[in-house]
């Protein structure tokens, strides 16, 4: 939608509907004495749209602190519950991880304060209750990205604090999750106490906003954790160990025969090459298991092989995140893996990457 500061900004395609239930909740649920239908919706439309308004300025100002301090910003994402910053690395340490942290409640909150002095300079009407929304909006969005627990921004300067004191990123990670888990269920325990002191025996739309919360931030710092327990492994995964024997095919084989080479040699991959042995595709595993033993004598290999693009040609050297970056960029089934001097080392599937993180 626009390119601030020279960062893209993207809205979800469910942000429209969202916003449109949530003018509706508001513009019913407001207490005020506009007595007028319409003003009840512009000023719900004018607590949404500046809601979000103040989600964008607060995400902008972690990827302006975090460009300065050399980090890359991808984009920055609107969707129905908040936004996201994509930052491409983390912060090089725990006082810049709470810096680019702290730098969007605190922008927050510096626009609650000025929505408050202009409230106290326009005392009625219409442009007095817009001004009020500025200042709602700001100061909840500032407030609750403070509470000190992932995925919020206080749950990161929480983080950046465990690291400070205990000098590992990735068990403070783990801390700040749990206790972003811990929010998530004080929000639910909160919901049903709400719910139990109110007289409808249904969830009211407010509370039932809260749940939903609770369970995006569940959600988060679940995946938070299973992340951090895989960056610890990460170190340990090498293309080299977790490299398939391959046995090089020309595409005219049928499959029949090129799986009895394989079986004989001890291999579990097949490449197909070329007349002067330069390999030009591998032959998928999934299409060779899909295939019923009586049809393979009669199928050549090439018709179950994908041709070798160069992003599926990695270095057999490869370790740790470099790794699952290079796969992460080019998704794939299977790689070749080569060494230095081109030659031919095995075959890395995308499976036994998998297998490698099993149980996290």
């Amino acid at each position: 939608m626009a390119r601030p500061f020279g960062i893209p900004v993207y809205i979800s395609p469910y942000w429209l509907i969202f916003a449109v239930v949530l003018i509706v909740m508001y513009a019913t649920g407001v207490e005020s004495g506009l007595a007028k239908t319409s003003d009840r919706y512009i000023v719900a439309t004018a607590f949404v749209l500046l809601l979000y308004v103040s989600v964008l300025v607060h995400e902008l100002a972690h990827c302006v602190v975090a460009r300065g301090f050399g980090l890359p910003v991808r984009r920055v994402l609107l969707y129905p519950l908040g936004g996201y910053s994509e930052i491409e690395k983390e912060a090089q340490t725990p006082a810049r991880e709470a810096l680019i942290s702290g730098a969007g409640p605190a922008i927050s909150l510096v626009l609650a304060g000025i929505g408050y002095l202009l409230a106290k300079v326009v005392h009625s009407g219409l442009p007095h209750d817009l001004i009020v929304q500025l200042f709602a909006a700001n100061l909840i969005v500032g407030i609750f990205n403070l509470l000190p627990g992932l995925p919020l921004d206080g749950g990161r300067i929480f983080r950046a604090g465990v690291w400070k004191l205990t000098g590992k990123p990735l068990s403070a990670t783990i801390a700040a999750a749990w206790a972003g888990r811990v929010l998530a269920i004080i929000l639910v325990g909160l919901t049903i106490y709400g719910q139990q002191s109110s007289s409808g025996s249904l969830l009211n739309l407010s509370w039932l906003w809260l749940l939903v919360i609770a369970g995006f931030m569940w959600i988060q710092s679940t995946q938070a954790i299973k992340a951090a327990k895989i960056r610890e492994r990460l170190p340990a995964v090498s293309a080299r160990r977790l490299a398939r024997r391959a046995i090089p095919v020309s595409a005219s084989v049928p499959l029949a025969e090129a799986v009895r080479r394989a079986q004989a040699a001890g291999a579990r991959a097949l490449v197909v090459v070329d007349h002067e042995n330069t390999p030009t595709a591998i032959v998928s595993e999934a299409a060779v298991q899909a295939t019923p033993p009586e049809r393979r004598p009669w199928i050549e290999v090439s018709s179950l092989a994908r041709t070798l693009d160069p992003q599926m040609v990695l270095s057999a050297d490869l370790t740790g995140m470099e790794l699952l970056q290079a796969v992460q960029q080019h998704p794939a089934t299977e790689y070749l893996l080569t060494e230095r001097s081109g030659q031919v080392y095995g075959v890395l599937a995308a499976a036994d990457l998998d297998v490698a993180f099993a149980g996290v």
